[in-house]
């Protein structure tokens, strides 16, 4: 059997951080994201946001 060769995106060294993407869904059903590096500032920002009395939820996600 062969020995597959390895992607791109796993030698891809310039990566040096991981993204993480804030989405806030307000009650009129519009949407809003935002990207952060920090994981901590962008749960601080989840947080800040859920005391709205406008805002139905919000969700941080990873991305790539």
């Amino acid at each position: 059997m062969k020995k597959r060769k390895r992607t791109k995106l796993g030698r891809d060294k310039r990566r040096k951080h991981q993204h993480w993407q804030v989405i806030v869904y307000y009650q009129d059903g519009e949407k809003f994201a935002r990207v952060y590096i920090d994981r901590e500032r962008a749960i601080k920002f989840a947080e800040r946001q859920k005391k709205s009395p406008v805002v139905r939820a919000t969700r941080v996600s990873r991305l790539g």
